[in-house]
């Protein structure tokens, strides 16, 4: 992890108090993939034009690779490793499977928290409003129609 000044924050993790000694530069993916262990969002770009790297911070889609750690502080952080179980998945991530919207799956930790945001604050978006809430989540490999379609599903789940 960058630089030498340390400092201590604590916050919620999917639902767990984190107490962690951080650099005053290290970015909060670091501190999720090296200090934690989750390694679900992905630094893809590195300058927050992506999407891999999204979490919630209280409840709003943010670019991990871009927030300061220091500035996670006293929040509430959610990432794919909180949305479900292998026993339990959470209904977008079984209407995602089940849509065939996962491809290489690089991409999909960003997008699926990023419609998780979105289902959120309203559990029956049009086509439209889905299409918006991920439109900061770059995908390669499955031309979007399947991630909406997915989203869409999720929505007859909830």
């Amino acid at each position: 992890m960058r630089g030498k000044r340390k400092v201590e924050i604590s916050f919620l993790l999917n639902g767990e108090p984190q107490k962690v000694e951080v650099s005053v530069e290290a970015t909060l993916l670091e501190v999720l993939r090296e200090e934690l262990g989750l390694t679900g969002a992905k630094e893809g770009c590195g300058i927050g034009e992506c999407g891999a790297c999204t979490v919630l911070l209280d409840g709003r889609p943010v670019y991990s690779c871009l927030l300061l750690a220091p500035q996670a502080d006293g929040r509430r952080i959610e990432t794919v490793e909180g949305l479900g179980t292998e026993d339990e998945p959470h209904p977008l991530q079984r209407a995602f499977v089940q849509t065939g919207a996962v491809q290489c799956g690089f991409c999909i930790p960003g997008v699926l928290m990023a419609a998780k945001a979105l289902l959120d604050e309203d559990p029956r978006p049009n086509r439209q409003r889905i299409r918006e809430a991920l439109s900061g989540n770059l995908c390669r490999c499955t031309g979007y129609w399947p991630l909406i379609e997915a989203v869409e599903a999720a929505c007859d789940e909830t």
